[in-house]
């Protein structure tokens, strides 16, 4: 699996409930679509974290940069149900951070192949 990470602050006067909704119905209609196979949202919890990412960390699993790719090409092409909710989202957040990554060690990697 690969995780697509997202970390963003809400804009001034942004009900944390309401942005909840609206991602939940975003990635929930690329789920349902499957453009991605799963989504969580996170808040910060007791102010623990770097400064530099936001309060908000939302987590898209994908089977593969294939899927993702799909996703973003859905996205990107900016029509649609899917172009109304991802700008539902969009104009909520602010100070958005993104980081890939997967797991690890990949299921291909042979061992004895570590880089000393």
């Amino acid at each position: 699996m690969d995780q697509y990470h997202i970390w963003c602050n809400l804009r001034p006067g942004v009900s944390d409930v309401d942005f909840c909704e609206k991602v939940d119905a975003y990635l929930g209609h690329l789920a349902a679509a499957g453009r991605i196979e799963r989504h969580r949202v996170s808040r910060r919890k007791l102010g623990l974290g770097p400064a530099d990412l936001g309060e908000f960390h939302i987590l898209i699993e994908v089977r593969d940069l294939a899927q993702l790719d799909r996703a973003f090409g859905d996205v990107s092409a900016r029509t649609g149900p899917v172009e109304g909710l991802h700008a539902d989202v969009n104009q909520l957040v602010r100070d958005v951070r993104f980081a890939l990554y997967r797991d690890f060690p990949d299921p291909q990697r042979e061992r004895g192949s570590e880089a000393f």
